[in-house]
């Protein structure tokens, strides 16, 4: 079953609003933001259903205009079922100079034999911004499913002016790999990948300081920070529990969301480079 989610971010009159949303079962999308003295879009991506069942087809597809500013969110966990042909979900976001989209969803839950692909396509103009976060646990732990899925696999591509600047895979098949092994888990249980690009002249050495201080405060996590090319900064965590890593990057996306609403950028150009795991 293919499911379509179109949303358009607009800007006018120094205001960001949503200009145009589409959307099938079981998508559904609640505009959340309370302050109206904030100029910015904030939108919760809803859905019927109890998860992602065997053969589905997401189809999401995300405009931001000049100027816009949208901040997304995921209503809940996403459970991913048991699957005998798999399901996927494309995601295409297209950011227009002086636009910023960021979206930190709920972990994932993948269940006993799940098959699941996502790829992300992101393009981005000069001083965009972006912000992209996503947490795959290890199933269901506290029923005792842990790591019995079949296959979970994240592709994210992100251009900048055409140019492909980021490719980062995520794979993950503990049935035919030990999961646990080193350079892998390594005896955690929850993996989160946090992204954040910003194609205009801001100094992300002040910014990468902070996260790592951020997260070095934290316990019961493993972390590591980098960056690709300078404006770049890519997060990988490890943990043990999904809340705990979903409620760090939500720090982590506040602090870059709040330093950006007085912050202007210009253009810069950026060599292309690819971050894998």
């Amino acid at each position: 079953m293919i499911n379509r989610l179109n949303i358009v971010s607009g800007y006018k009159d120094g205001r960001s609003y949503l200009k145009d949303a589409f959307f099938t079962r079981p998508f559904r999308l609640a505009n959340i933001g309370q302050d109206r003295s904030d100029p910015s879009l904030y939108l919760m991506l809803m859905s019927s259903s109890p998860g992602i069942l065997d053969k589905d087809h997401y189809d999401i597809n995300i405009q931001i205009e000049s100027g816009s500013r949208l901040l997304l969110e995921s209503q809940s966990y996403q459970r991913l079922f048991n699957m005998e042909n798999g399901a996927q979900q494309e995601m295409k976001v297209s950011l227009v100079s002086g636009s910023t989209f960021s979206y930190v969803q709920h972990p994932i839950v993948p269940h006993e034999h799940s098959i699941f692909k996502a790829h992300n396509v992101i393009n981005l103009e000069d001083n965009c911004s972006l912000t992209l976060g996503e947490i795959i646990t290890c199933g269901r732990k506290h029923s005792g499913e842990i790591f019995r899925y079949s296959k979970f696999q994240n592709l994210t591509e992100v251009f900048h002016n055409g140019k492909l600047v980021l490719k980062d895979n995520v794979l993950l098949q503990p049935l035919l790999a030990d999961i646990q092994t080193i350079g892998q888990m390594e005896g955690y249980t929850h993996q989160g990948t946090l992204i954040y690009i910003n194609t205009g002249a801001q100094n992300l050495e002040a910014i990468f300081e902070d996260t790592f201080s951020y997260l070095e405060s934290q316990e019961e996590i493993a972390f590591g920070l980098s960056q690709p090319f300078d404006n770049a900064i890519i997060v990988r965590v490890l943990g043990n529990g999904g809340e705990q890593l979903y409620n760090v990057f939500r720090d982590i996306q506040q602090k870059l969301w709040k330093s950006e609403e007085q912050t202007n950028v210009t253009s810069q150009v950026i060599e292309p480079a690819v971050y894998s795991e």
